[in-house]
C-alpha cells in the first residue's frame, strides 16, 4: 500500500525536545488546512508522541547564526494564508503558535522529510519555506540526516521510502521521451537530488528530481557524455569513472558533479579503462572497482582517486572476482569506510581488508544473487547499515523486501541477521534501479 495522501488535522509530528531547565519537553503539531494556521499540543515531559527518542538532543541553532538569510525567510507572505484564500496568520503570528521563528525552524527541521510535501500543503509561507530548500541546509548543520531508499520496480515508475517511519511515496514520472523512458538507465543520488541517467532519440540524457522542488527538470550533460559506468556520492559532490560513449568505446575519462551549482568538471584520467565497473568513497577517496576494458578483458584490480592530490593510484588485484560479461558491476557498498561486497555466484557478503587487500567472507545474503547473475538486485549503504533490495516469491505473489544488517551488531556462527525494512507489494521482483539518498 502506498502512503502517498498528505496528513490528516490529526496527524502528529514528532519534534525534538527543547532543553527547558533540566527537563526536556516535546509537542505535537496539529495542522488546520481549513485555515491554514497550527495549533500546539505541549506533552508532559519525557513523553515524545509516539516518535523515536533522541537520546542526544541538540541546542536550539540561533537565527543570528545564518544573519540576514534567515530573516529575509521569515518575513516572506506573514501575511498570506492557504491556497485556497483563506487569510492566514497575522504579521505577529510565528511559523509555530508561541514559539519564535528561529526556534520554530529548529523544531521544523526535525520533522521526517517524506512529510514535507503534506506541510507545504498547510499554507503558502510553509510552502515556499519547503520549497526554499533552507530547512534541508538546516538539517545539515543540526545533523538530522535521513535516508530516503529511491528504486524502480516496473513501468509505474519511481517510487521512494522512509525506513523510519515505514512510508512509501510515489514521484511523478519523469517528462521525458519515449527512447528514454525504456532505455536502461542508471541511478545516483547526490545531496538532496536523484540524477538518473539513459539515452533519448539522438543522445544521452540526464533528468534530477530534486527534494526541494518536488519536479523533474533536465540536468546539464556530461563533458563526455557515457553509460555503464562506476559512479558514488560524498555529500553535494558525486564522480563518474570509466563507462562506454555512445560509439561503444570504452573510457578511462572522470567527471566530478556538483549538486550546489549542477555543473560537471572534468577529473584526471584513469590509468585503466573501464565499463561494467563499480564506484564508492572511502576514507574520503574515490575508488573504482572491477569492469572490463574490453568485450574480452575482465578488471581485477582498482584504482584510488585522491581528491586532495588529484592523482589516480592503481590497487592490482583489489577485486579478483572476474568479470565474465554477463554479470552484473560488482555489487559494493561502504558503512563507516569499510567496504563490502556481494560475491554474485555464492550469494554471499564479504569484507575488504584495506591493509592486506584482500575479502574475508562473512554470510550470506537475504535473497539469491546468483539466479539472475547480480542483475536486478541492490546492494547499498543506509546511514550505518547496508541494504538489501530484492524481489521474492510467496503464496501471496511477487514483492520486493527491503532488508539492513548493522555490521557493528556482528555475525554470529557465520551467520548475518538480517532485518526486514519494509516491502513493496505487486510490483514484480526486479530492481531496475536503486538509490539512497541521506539528507
Amino acid at each position: 500500500m502506498d502512503h502517498t495522501t498528505p496528513f490528516s488535522s490529526n496527524f502528529i509530528f514528532f519534534i525534538t525536545p527543547l532543553p527547558f531547565r533540566s527537563t526536556f519537553l516535546s509537542f505535537t503539531i496539529l495542522p488546520n488546512f481549513a485555515d491554514g494556521s497550527l495549533s500546539l499540543a505541549w506533552n508532559q515531559p519525557g513523553e515524545f508522541a509516539g516518535g523515536p527518542s533522541i537520546s542526544n538532543p541538540r541546542v536550539i541553532h540561533s537565527a543570528e547564526d545564518d544573519g540576514q538569510k534567515v530573516n529575509n525567510l521569515l518575513e516572506m507572505d506573514r501575511g498570506e494564508g492557504v491556497n485556497d484564500g483563506f487569510s492566514g496568520p497575522g504579521p505577529n503570528d510565528s511559523l509555530l503558535p508561541g514559539l519564535i521563528d528561529d526556534v520554530a525552524l529548529n523544531c521544523l527541521a526535525w520533522v521526517s522529510g517524506s512529510d514535507y510535501t503534506s506541510l507545504s500543503c498547510i499554507n503558502k509561507r510553509f510552502n515556499k519555506l519547503i520549497s526554499s530548500g533552507y530547512l534541508y541546509g538546516l538539517r545539515k548543520q543540526l545533523k538530522a540526516v535521513e535516508h530516503l531508499v529511491y528504486m524502480v520496480c516496473d513501468p509505474r515508475g519511481w517510487v521512494a521510502f522512509d525506513p523510519k517511519v515505514n512510508k512509501w511515496m510515489s514521484l511523478p514520472k519523469i517528462p521525458c521521451d519515449e527512447c528514454f523512458n525504456h532505455a536502461d538507465k542508471e541511478s545516483l543520488a547526490v545531496g538532496c537530488e536523484l540524477l538518473v541517467f539513459g539515452r533519448e532519440m539522438m543522445e544521452f540524457a540526464i533528468w534530477k528530481y530534486s527534494m526541494v522542488c518536488r519536479g523533474w527538470v533536465k540536468c546539464q550533460g556530461m563533458n563526455q557524455p557515457r553509460c555503464l559506468f562506476g559512479s558514488s556520492s560524498l555529500g553535494s559532490i558525486a564522480i563518474i569513472a570509466g563507462g562506454s560513449d555512445k560509439y561503444g568505446n570504452v573510457l578511462k575519462s572522470a567527471e566530478l558533479y556538483d549538486s550546489s551549482s549542477g555543473m560537471w568538471e572534468l577529473l584526471p584520467s584513469m590509468h585503466t579503462p573501464r565499463r561494467l565497473c563499480s564506484g564508492f568513497f572511502m576514507d574520503g577517496k574515490f575508488y573504482v572497482i572491477g569492469g572490463m576494458s574490453s568485450i574480452t578483458v575482465s578488471l581485477t584490480c582498482g584504482e584510488e582517486y585522491d581528491l586532495k592530490t588529484r592523482n589516480w593510484r592503481k590497487i592490482e588485484g583489489m577485486y579478483p572476482y572476474v568479470n565474465e560479461g554477463v554479470q552484473a558491476p560488482p555489487l559494493v557498498a561502504v558503512v563507516d569506510n569499510q567496504l563490502y561486497a556481494v560475491e554474485h555466484v555464492t550469494n554471499m557478503v564479504k569484507k575488504y581488508d584495506k591493509d592486506k587487500n584482500t575479502w574475508n567472507e562473512l554470510g550470506r545474503l537475504p535473497v539469491r544473487a546468483d539466479s539472475s547473475n547480480g542483475w536486478g538486485l541492490a546492494f547499498k549503504a543506509c546511514g550505518e547499515q547496508l541494504l538489501v533490495v530484492g524481489g521474492q516469491r510467496g503464496p501471496e505473489g511477487e514483492a520486493i523486501v527491503l532488508s539492513s544488517w548493522c555490521p557493528k551488531s556482528g555475525v554470529r556462527n557465520g551467520t548475518i541477521d538480517w532485518q526486514v525494512l519494509g516491502v513493496k507489494e505487486n510490483v514484480g521482483v526486479f530492481v531496475y534501479n536503486c538509490a539512497v539518498m541521506g539528507c
